[in-house]
């Protein structure tokens, strides 16, 4: 009789775990394939850039016209051209991160897309 109850108690915690996943599983697949697919036309290139940063953390370290813990965007601006070479250098380093360029606080990588960097890299070297 022991036996059948700790085998009742043992076949319940394996059938409640693996129902437990398969919702969890199948919930999970539901908001995935819920997601839409959007493919945004981007037709402001400086604009996008904009709303990018205004979204991101990157104001908590940079400003538009002042010195913060890293330079103020007119300070990169005024050190590079606004040419394709420096918005995917620029893109590079934000996605990387770097350090030594503007003093010895490094710049930590970000997660950010190559696509959407370029576009915030755009807007930086646009405001000479």
């Amino acid at each position: 009789m022991k036996f059948k109850i700790i085998f009742a108690v043992i076949a319940l915690c394996f059938l409640s775990c693996s129902k437990k996943e398969v919702s969890e599983n199948a919930s999970t697949e539901t908001e995935a394939s819920e997601l839409p697919t959007v493919n945004k036309t981007v037709t402001d290139p400086v604009a996008e850039g904009q709303s990018l940063i205004e979204g991101s953390d990157c104001l908590g370290c940079h400003k538009v016209d002042e010195k913060m813990i890293g330079p103020s965007y007119k300070e990169v601006a005024a050190k590079y051209d606004s040419t394709p070479e420096n918005v995917e250098k620029l893109a590079d380093q934000i996605i990387k991160g770097s350090s030594g360029v503007w003093g010895d606080v490094p710049m930590p990588a970000h997660g950010f897309s190559k696509e959407n960097v370029k576009y915030m890299a755009t807007y930086i070297l646009s405001l000479k």
